[in-house]
């Protein structure tokens, strides 16, 4: 049996720019998500950990952010636990690699004659562990942009004797029509089922996820905490044991959550809501500095309701980790009779709702514009047109 914890595209040291003040606050999540993940490979008495890509999120970082990254996985040599790093695209190994200007493995207390860890390079595309009974591959380019698909270098064939088990790690995208042309590194589901590994580790997306191709099993990582606000699939780790019993070879891939960040969407009928200022009091008990809020303002809307996501989102940032508020709520059409056809306001309403109905019962493909939206935009003048007529004050 081998027992893995594969993770990839960390980011240490991300700037961040959209997070405003709480970007160094979410590095140091990052980071604890990094700490958690060793924490977890040491509980769980895991012979390898790999990082398929990554780690760092260039190749520009402090020598402290290196010796921090060391100190942990100075904590797996310690629990004889062995590592094996793949430079990613943001960390790629080209000239100005960050594995070319700080020594890891000795920092992290390995010496060039141990395999506690390594760091593989264009010159050392994948390493033996006979204490793991494994190889594992890892081809590396020597320019962020690869050349070709890596997985073309990928020889389990050639090294079938060594080892019972054969491993890959690879940081790139899945090929995807239309998607992934412009990648840096894109492989195929079908090198992936022609490879003859027992398991393909693979960086590059942010969200976990994982698959077979011709037998052989793959997945993303994802990143253990999330780079971007949007990764809900994020915040993982994976815990992979590869196991050869008489009946025939399992691999079992398991996620452990590692990371801080929570995701909650929420989508509340405008009808229920009576002013802003409530609105904003009800969204802020659910506080926490750890989660990602996503509002969505739906259903039909009193008149008199005026809501500014701006302004709503602005109130509520210091209590969540990040909060996005949206209005696709629709203004109600007119209630009750109507005014006489003869009046201003009679005439008015009927001419804007024979158009909203108009457009409502538009196809979308019809090749005019955008029927929904310029109904919504109707809908929106209606309901000020209204409010006007009735001697209210508006503000636009």
């Amino acid at each position: 049996m081998l027992r893995i914890i594969h993770t990839a595209d960390v980011h240490l040291g991300a700037r961040h720019d959209d997070l405003g003040e709480q970007a160094s606050a979410q590095r140091e999540r990052q980071f604890a998500a990094f700490v958690a993940t060793i924490d977890l490979a040491i509980a769980e008495k895991v012979d390898l950990v790999l990082i398929a890509g990554d780690l760092f999120d260039s190749n520009v970082q402090p020598r402290r952010s290196v010796e921090r990254v060391a100190a942990q996985l100075k904590r797996l040599v310690a629990a004889k636990i062995r590592s094996v790093i793949l430079p990613g695209t943001h960390d790629a190994y080209d000239r100005s690699s960050i594995y070319r200007a700080y020594d890891l493995k000795t920092l992290a207390g390995s010496t060039p004659d141990d395999d506690w860890v390594t760091v593989l390079t264009s010159a050392r595309r994948g390493i033996h562990i006979g204490a793991c009974d494994v190889v594992v591959h890892g081809p590396v380019f020597p320019t962020k942009r690869a050349p070709h698909s890596p997985m073309q270098d990928i020889d389990v064939a050639g090294q079938k004797g060594r080892a019972t088990w054969h491993v890959g790690m690879v940081h790139g995208a899945i090929a995807i029509p239309g998607k992934t042309d412009r990648d840096d590194v894109v492989i195929t589901t079908d090198e992936i089922g022609a490879s003859g590994l027992d398991y393909l580790a693979l960086g590059h997306w942010h969200s976990a996820q994982q698959a077979k191709a011709g037998g052989v099993p793959y997945a993303y990582a994802g990143a253990p905490e999330p780079v971007a606000i949007d990764q809900d699939r994020a915040g993982k780790v994976l815990l992979v044991q590869l196991e050869a019993t008489p009946a025939g070879r399992s691999v079992t891939v398991t996620e452990h959550p590692v990371g801080k960040t929570r995701f909650e969407k929420l989508d509340l009928d405008a009808a229920g809501v009576t002013t802003q200022a409530a609105f904003i009091e009800s969204l802020a008990r659910k506080g926490d500095p750890d989660l990602v809020l996503d509002v969505r303002i739906v259903g039909v809307r009193p008149d008199e309701l005026d809501l500014q996501p701006e302004e709503i989102e602005s109130a509520l940032a210091p209590s969540f980790l990040k909060v996005r508020v949206r209005d696709v709520s629709l203004p109600a059409l007119t209630e009750g009779q109507l005014p006489s056809a003869e009046t201003i306001a009679g005439a008015f309403i009927r001419d804007l709702e024979a158009r909203i109905a108009e457009l409502e019962a538009t196809p979308a493909d019809d090749g005019v514009g955008d029927p929904a939206a310029e109904a919504a935009e109707l809908r929106d003048a209606l309901r000020l047109g209204r409010l006007l007529l009735a001697g209210h004050e508006v503000s636009l």
